[in-house]
């Protein structure tokens, strides 16, 4: 029982580590879309933000400028999309899926030409990341204290500065959607521009400031992932996060607080994946890995369709909005 304890704790341990980018790329695809502008490019955006960290980080040696130079890539990224969705009116779907294939290609390419590894950067030395930060008296706790001690020493300490960041993102986007003006004027722009500017305020400027404040998240999550979890980017490492915090915001009804549960059902998932590999069940036996590898995939098909009819997005989603003269 006590092992099975211990192991379960790991596994919530590891769902939260494995939660991580899809929390920040959540938050990210909710403050787009609440301002109506539809988020498909939170893939190639982490990944283009992944790539840059790993690379300015091995250059440098700081994974603080690679954090830097990673968010600066992935607004301009989010800029590109306002572009072509905000000024020009553009399919917002086929914009952000330009975004995605064209970082799919392009990290492999700059890849290729800097580093000559097949695509990766070489491996980050442990001063070019963000490594795990151990809280006060965690090993004390565990050995002095049952069951909370281990909570505390397994749990809540040893997670990277990206963790805590990435929680504390949930509530920093609730406070700013529900509780200042800003937020106000967002959700209303995603609902009804038009009373927006009849009120004298630009829903382009409204939805350019979201979309930056998206790109942002989104550069933290491929720092997550390339400088933190990760020792270096390696092709097309995102596999498909962008898309499962994309499920997961939609899961959570483009509210913070249940996206975050949604993906840490989809991190937990995987994690529980990763660690029954190769373990042998009675009746069935070891079940396949590329099974289990597929299950978060598999349920994020699932419960998009088994929830997409029972959400309610914003009214004015994936519209642009052409001022009335």
């Amino acid at each position: 029982m006590a092992d099975f304890w211990f192991q379960f704790l790991l596994a919530l341990d590891s769902s939260i580590r494995v939660a991580t980018p899809l929390i920040l790329g959540a938050m990210a695809g909710i403050f787009s879309e609440r301002s109506g502008i539809i988020d498909i490019s939170l893939e190639g955006k982490m990944l283009m933000a992944a790539f840059v960290a790993a690379a300015v980080a091995y250059g440098t040696g700081s994974p603080w400028l690679g954090a830097i130079a990673a968010i600066i890539v992935s607004i301009i990224a989010s800029l590109i999309h306002g572009f072509a969705c905000i000024i020009h009116r553009g399919n917002q779907v086929i914009s952000g899926l330009a975004i995605n294939i064209l970082a799919s290609g392009l990290t492999v390419i700059i890849g290729i030409a800097l580093f000559r590894q097949g695509g990766q950067t070489p491996t980050l030395p442990k001063s070019a990341r963000f490594n795990s930060i151990e809280l006060p008296f965690a090993q004390y706790f565990a050995d002095n204290i049952p069951i909370l001690g281990v909570v505390y020493k397994e749990l809540i300490s040893g997670h990277n500065i990206l963790v805590w960041l990435a929680l504390a993102s949930v509530g920093i986007t609730y406070y700013i959607l529900f509780k200042t003006t800003f937020g106000l004027r967002l959700r209303a722009v995603g609902e009804k521009p038009e009373a927006l500017d009849s009120a004298g305020i630009s829903v382009s400027k409204m939805r350019f400031q979201a979309i930056i404040i998206a790109g942002i998240l989104c550069g933290l999550a491929g720092v997550y992932l390339s400088t933190a979890t990760g020792a270096g980017f390696v092709k097309e490492m995102t596999a498909g996060k962008g898309y499962i915090a994309l499920a997961a915001m939609i899961f959570g009804k483009w509210r913070p607080v249940p996206a975050l549960f949604a993906c840490l059902m989809f991190g937990f998932l995987e994690a529980v994946a990763a660690r029954v590999q190769g373990a042998e069940f009675p009746i069935i036996g070891e079940i396949s890995s590329d099974l289990l590898l597929a299950l978060p995939y598999v349920l994020t098909v699932v419960l998009l369709a088994g929830f997409i009819g029972g959400v309610s997005p914003p009214r004015a989603i994936g519209q642009p909005y052409i001022k009335e003269r």
